[in-house]
């Protein structure tokens, strides 16, 4: 992927998540990785919905800007992301983060109900569709911190290590509280994985008693299309 479509990739997905009410007002962001190892990312507190692929922010290899407006301060999550799934095996082309609305409705109900902080093996989501076994795979509910706290960013690379030891791949985390982060290879393939997961988290908070998956029949979508659970 080149640059100029990177940038209009970014945009078009913006104005797309923007559309759809997946993000408000400022809310959310949106990065590439680059051939050379840099990043695109959208500028601090700009509106998905109506951005400029001229400014985009541009990060070279080592995280400093060279171009574009100033970058949104969850670059540093972005980059934690893109060195955990690369040391995983599975490097990340592209990181989105929203805000959500059944995502995070699904957060703030599992969070409140929490004894005290969330557990380091808690996830947001019970299998209880083969799609989101198939398409997006374990959702991490990463304890909240405050947004841009760097003990976040080291808790999502925590959880891909972790997840990877046990042979699954991530490709997505729940920020609580806050909102999910998703990542793939490409753009595209990162919004089909983030499109799944809140219509997940839709079902889930419509009707939280169903009942998940069995063991079997995670087994059966293991063995015939090799979902990572």
């Amino acid at each position: 992927m080149t640059e100029t479509q990177a940038r209009e990739d970014i945009c078009r997905l913006g104005r797309s998540l923007y559309k759809r009410g997946y993000v408000h007002a400022t809310a959310g962001n949106i990065s590439v990785r680059l051939a050379d190892g840099g990043h695109l990312i959208t500028p601090t507190d700009a509106c998905l919905g109506t951005l400029d692929p001229a400014r985009l922010a541009r990060l070279d290899a080592q995280g400093q800007q060279r171009s574009g407006d100033r970058a949104s301060k969850t670059i540093a999550l972005h980059r934690r992301i893109y060195d955990a799934t690369a040391a995983a095996g599975h490097a990340a082309g592209c990181v989105i983060h929203t805000h959500s609305t059944h995502l995070v409705s699904c957060s703030l109900r599992a969070d409140s109900a929490a004894d005290n902080a969330l557990a380091e093996d808690a996830e947001l989501l019970p299998p209880i569709t083969p799609y989101f076994v198939m398409k997006v795979g374990r959702v991490p509910h990463i304890a909240y911190r405050r947004p841009g706290d760097p003990a976040a960013a080291e808790a999502v690379a925590q959880a891909i290590a972790r997840h990877a030891a046990q042979g699954r791949r991530l490709q997505a985390v729940m920020l609580a509280r806050l909102g999910p982060n998703v990542w793939h290879d490409t753009p595209d393939a990162a919004m089909a994985v983030l499109e799944e997961l809140e219509e997940t988290a839709r079902l889930h908070w419509l009707q939280p008693a169903l009942r998940p998956l069995t063991q079997a029949q995670i087994d059966e979508l293991r063995s015939v299309f090799g979902a990572s659970w």
